[in-house]
C-alpha cells in the first residue's frame, strides 16, 4: 500500500492558530509552537477580562461622579443617599455621562439630593410610607385566631341538621300518596273476595238441591214398593 501523509489537515489546523496569533511580537505569529502557546494564554485572559471589564467600568463611573459631585459641594456617598431619599433612579453610567456632557443637568440632580438630605428619609419618601401602611394590615391579618375545631364541628352538625328535614319532605309526600293509592285499591280487593264468596255459596246450594230430589225420589219408590 502507498504511504499516506496528512499534510493538508495539519497545515489547515496550524493556519487557524497562526491566524489567531496575527500581530503578536516576534516568532509568536510565525512559529506554530510558540504561537499556539500564546493563543491559549490569550483566550484565558480574554475570558477573565470580559468579567473584569465590568468592574473596571464601575470604578471609572464612580470616580467621575465623585469628582463632579465634589464640584457641587457633595461627596459620592452623600449624593447617592440623597438620590435614594428623593426617589431619583439614575444609574452610574448615565450620571457619569451627565457629569461630562451635561453639567447643568448634573447640578440640578445635586440640588434635589441636597433638599432630600435636609428633609430626611421619612419626609422625602412618601412612597415608602404608603408602602408601609399597605403592608401593615397584611401583617395584622394573620394575628386573627383561627376558629376552634369544636366550633367548626358544631357548625357542621347544625348545617347537616338543617339540611336533613328538607331532604326528607319529598319522601314523606311520596309515602302519603302511596297510602292513598293503596287505600283506593283495597276496596276492589274486598269486592273480589265477596264475589268469590257468593259464587262459592251458589255452587254449594246448587250441589245440595239434586241431593234433596234424590231423597224424595227414593222415598216415593219405597212407598210404591210397600
Amino acid at each position: 500500500m502507498p504511504r499516506v501523509k496528512g499534510g493538508t489537515t495539519t497545515r489547515a489546523r496550524r493556519k487557524k492558530v497562526i491566524k489567531l496569533a496575527k500581530g503578536y511580537f516576534g516568532s509568536k505569529h510565525i512559529l506554530y509552537k510558540t504561537a499556539n502557546e500564546q493563543v491559549m494564554h490569550s483566550l484565558k485572559y480574554a475570558y477573565r477580562d470580559r468579567r473584569q471589564l465590568k468592574r473596571d467600568m464601575r470604578k471609572l463611573w464612580i470616580s467621575r461622579i465623585n469628582a463632579a459631585a465634589r464640584m457641587n459641594g457633595l461627596s459620592y456617598s452623600k449624593l447617592t443617599c440623597g438620590l435614594k431619599w428623593a426617589n431619583i433612579t439614575v444609574n452610574r453610567k448615565m450620571l457619569s455621562e451627565m457629569a461630562i456632557h451635561d453639567e447643568k443637568g448634573f447640578t440640578a440632580i445635586c440640588e434635589e439630593a441636597k433638599k432630600a438630605l435636609e428633609k430626611g428619609p421619612v419626609a422625602a419618601t412618601p412612597v415608602a410610607a404608603k408602602a408601609e401602611e399597605k403592608a401593615a394590615p397584611a401583617k395584622k391579618a394573620p394575628a386573627k385566631k383561627a376558629p376552634a375545631k369544636k366550633a367548626v364541628a358544631k357548625k357542621d352538625d347544625e348545617a347537616k341538621a338543617e339540611k336533613k328535614p328538607a331532604a326528607k319532605k319529598p319522601a314523606a309526600k311520596k309515602t302519603t300518596a302511596a297510602k292513598k293509592e293503596t287505600a283506593e285499591k283495597k276496596p276492589a280487593a274486598k269486592k273480589t273476595t265477596a264475589a268469590k264468596k257468593e259464587t262459592a255459596a251458589k255452587k254449594e246450594t246448587a250441589a245440595k238441591k239434586p241431593a234433596a230430589k234424590k231423597t224424595t225420589t227414593k222415598k216415593a219408590a219405597d212407598k210404591e214398593a210397600e
